[in-house]
């Protein structure tokens, strides 16, 4: 049996290690991928660090990580959506296919969802397999580092447009971390009036502005109700992008969300958020979205022309490249407040 490198948390607790494991063979209706690059997810680091979380979904041994790109070299039986040589990054949602979600055009919200790198394995590795249905084949001549980034450049898209287009808008945009920073280049690109972006990461907001802000508040310094409801002449945004999950941004964001304004919330947070339902949601008569993952596969069609035609430059938010060997100072940077995406290179 071929042998590979892959990055496991191999038992509870903070850390992970480099194991050598069988190199998987497909079944009916799977791919075998040679994995390219990976790129280093928030939901990752909770993994690495052992978070409550983790304890509570993860079950060592596993391979994590779940945003990856790489060179399709097998095909199990009965594939043919898929062909030897292709360059696919994955969907995360391993969905049925069958369910009611499914079968209503839903499937990222599947009854029976398992996610890559936490209910199966996952792509921090030199091969993976995959069912051939969640791959995305990716066209000619991208790099493998910027095609591994699409995952979360698809929850950008998702959250922008849940509930609706930012065009002529003013958004707001609590979170610059990677979603938040794709999620400001498309809304600025798509053409929203004000793009403002909040945060407490200096770095990171200097990316916000790079990305396409038009204004930047450091909330660490002022106050973002006080300084949005300024902005746009006290009436309040006409959009809240919630990219965080920090309690508190939930509370600054409806503030300054205006009348019959649009939310849409994608931050995951540590645990229960007190909302003012009568005044944030019923007086406001917000419209409040949800948003989970992507949707499969219109949101995917979208975020691949959105990077053809320019208006996300992926490349701008990858800061830090390893080899997974080094994968001790990929989280380190991942931590340091001085990066954005990290990206790994297995089999170095």
């Amino acid at each position: 049996m071929a042998k590979m490198q892959s990055l496991q948390k191999v038992e509870a607790g903070p850390g992970a290690k480099i194991v050598e494991a069988d190199v998987p063979t497909p079944k009916a209706g799977e791919i075998l991928v040679k994995i390219k690059a990976t790129s280093i997810c928030g939901t990752d680091r909770h993994i690495y660090k052992w978070d409550g979380w983790a304890g509570s979904r993860i079950h060592p041994p596993m391979i994590f990580g779940h945003e990856f790109a790489g060179e399709v070299i097998e095909l199990g039986a009965g594939v043919d959506s898929v062909k030897i040589g292709d360059l696919v990054s994955g969907e995360t949602h391993i969905f049925c296919g069958t369910c009611y979600l499914c079968r209503t055009g839903n499937a990222h919200i599947c009854e029976k969802v398992k996610l890559r790198g936490i209910d199966v394995t996952g792509c921090f590795a030199e091969y993976l397999t995959m069912p051939a249905n969640t791959a995305w084949v990716n066209p000619k001549g991208i790099e493998p580092e910027v095609a591994s980034v699409q995952e979360p450049l698809g929850n950008a898209v998702h959250t922008v447009f849940e509930g609706g287009d930012v065009a002529g808008r003013t958004v707001a945009l609590f979170g610059p971390g990677p979603i938040g920073l794709c999620a400001t280049a498309i809304c600025r690109n798509t053409g929203a009036d004000m793009v403002i972006m909040v945060g407490t990461n200096p770095f990171r907001l200097d990316l916000a502005k790079k990305m396409g802000a038009t204004h930047i508040i450091n909330s660490k310094e002022q106050d973002p109700v006080k300084e949005i409801l300024d902005l746009t002449n006290g009436l309040g945004v006409d959009v809240f992008l919630e990219l965080s999950g920090a309690p508190i941004v939930y509370k600054q964001g409806f503030e300054s969300m205006r009348l019959g304004g649009r939310a849409s919330l994608i931050g995951i947070a540590p645990g229960m958020v007190s909302m003012d339902m009568t005044n944030w949601a019923v007086f406001k008569q917000a419209r409040i979205y949800g948003v989970n993952g992507r949707r499969i596969w219109d949101t995917w069609y979208r975020a691949a022309s959105f990077m053809r035609t320019g208006v996300v430059d992926l490349k701008k938010i990858i800061t830090h490249r390893f080899p997974m060997s080094k994968y001790e100072e990929a989280f380190a940077a991942l931590d340091s407040g001085q990066s954005a995406k990290i990206v790994m290179t297995p089999g170095q």
